[in-house]
Order: C-alpha cells, then sequence, then structure tokens
C-alpha cells in the first residue's frame, strides 16, 4: 500500500509538473507573439506544410465518418421508422463533433508527433543552444509560427472534412433509398450558422492543445534518439486525451450559450 500510494503521489506531482510547464511556456509564447521580430514566412511555410501535407488524411476521416454514420443511423433508425431522419441526424453530428474532433485527431497523431520530433532533435543535437546563442528566441522562430500554423490550417482543414462528410453520407443515404435532393434539403433545414460556429470554434483550442504540447514536450526532450521516439508517443497520447476531455467541456460551454 506505502508503494502504492508513493506512485500515485509521485504520478500527480508529475502531471502538476507538465501542466506547470505547458502553462509557463504559453505564457512566454504570448507574451513574445505581438513583438518583434515576426518570422511570418516561417509561419506561412508551416501553414502549407500542415494544410496541404494533412489534406489527403482529412478527406479519407471525411468520407469514412460521413460514410459509417449514415449507415449506422439508416439501419439503426429503420427499425423504428426513423429512416428520414437519418440526414438531420448525420449533419448535425458530423458538424458539431465528429468532423472538429476526428480531423483534429488525425492532426494530433500526424502533426503533433511531427512536431514534437523536429524539435526533440534540434534539442539533443543543441540546434536549440545554438539559436539562443545567435541572439534569436527559440519561442518566435519555432513555437510561434507553428501555432499561427496550426490555429489557420485546423479550422479550414475542419470545413473541408464536414463537406466531403456530408456528401459521403449523401452517396451511402441513397443505398438506404433517400433521394440526394431529400438528403439536401433536410440538411439545410437542419443546420444554422450556430451548428457550423459552435464546431469550427472547438478547433481553434484543439489546434492550441496540439501545438502546445508538442512543442513543451520537444523542448524537454533528453536521452538522444530514444527520447525523441518516446516524446512523440507521449504528445500523441496527451493531445488525444486534452481532445477528448476539453471536447465535453467546450460543448457544454457553447450549449449553456
Amino acid at each position: 500500500m506505502k508503494k502504492f500510494l508513493q506512485k500515485i503521489g509521485a504520478f500527480t506531482i508529475e502531471n502538476f509538473k507538465v501542466l506547470g510547464g505547458i502553462t509557463m511556456l504559453t505564457k512566454q509564447t504570448f507574451s513574445e507573439l505581438f513583438t518583434r521580430p515576426f518570422y511570418l514566412g516561417l509561419a506561412a511555410e508551416q501553414t502549407v506544410v500542415i494544410g496541404v501535407n494533412s489534406l489527403l488524411l482529412v478527406i479519407i476521416t471525411g468520407i469514412t465518418t460521413g460514410a459509417v454514420m449514415t449507415l449506422q443511423f439508416g439501419y439503426g433508425l429503420e427499425k423504428f421508422g426513423g429512416k428520414l431522419y437519418v440526414p438531420k441526424v448525420v449533419a448535425l453530428s458530423i458538424v458539431r463533433e465528429m468532423g472538429p474532433v476526428f480531423t483534429s485527431l488525425m492532426l494530433a497523431g500526424r502533426m503533433g508527433s511531427g512536431i514534437a520530433a523536429e524539435i526533440g532533435s534540434m534539442k539533443v543535437t543543441q540546434q536549440i543552444d545554438a539559436i539562443r546563442a545567435l541572439g534569436t528566441s527559440p519561442i518566435k522562430r519555432i513555437i510561434i509560427p507553428r501555432l499561427l500554423a496550426m490555429l489557420i490550417a485546423l479550422p479550414i482543414l475542419t470545413i473541408i472534412a464536414d463537406i466531403i462528410g456530408l456528401v459521403a453520407a449523401m452517396f451511402v443515404s441513397m443505398e438506404l433509398g433517400l433521394g440526394p435532393h431529400f438528403f439536401w434539403e433536410k440538411v439545410l433545414q437542419t443546420l444554422v450558422m450556430n451548428d457550423l460556429w459552435t464546431g469550427t470554434a472547438k478547433t481553434f483550442f484543439f489546434a492550441f492543445c496540439i501545438v502546445m504540447v508538442a512543442c513543451y514536450k520537444g523542448l524537454q526532450t533528453e536521452g538522444g534518439t530514444r527520447g525523441v521516439g518516446d516524446s512523440t508517443t507521449w504528445v500523441v497520447v496527451v493531445s488525444s486525451i486534452s481532445i477528448m476531455v476539453s471536447d465535453f467541456f467546450l460543448t457544454k460551454l457553447f450549449l449553456m450559450i
């Protein structure tokens, strides 16, 4: 029992250290965000890397999400005579929850791990120290461009995933006997601007979580290439959990508003 309590205590202290470290890094990032120099070229480059290179992954995610959800709701509601409600249920589910969450999870796995590995490699090879020795802030050259790029790319990719998901849902609904005209009519009747706004607004917080968790762990990487591998695994797990947990509270907040 004593060893068990010691492990629980050590785990709790470690989590508080991580949370404190991310908080301090966030504070420092925002303090340097509006001061010169501004590396807009690096931000644009990272936007292309995150947005364009993740587009195929987002399209596949949108197709599978829309198709699977339509099948499940279609055959499930058909037993109760509710097949006509499939377009409404699928549209709300994709735009409000599935599109933002699944897209963010995909980018957490792809870009979160990539950012952590890149920064971790720079840390273990002392490139971060070299940047500081040259009188440049690593936060300005490394963290801020990636943060701005993710804040720009993730909402756009989420909207693309929503559209692709609805198109895939339309094709699957045709197999259920629902025509495309009927499908889009019900979708447009159901969705309002508030649905799109709440779903897209979540992605800004998700983007912030992905980048800050990845950058923090990358800057804390030690132990050579093995440490880089451990950091990437840690980032994927923690950022994914952060997205899932924060989604609940953000959904509750938006419903209250």
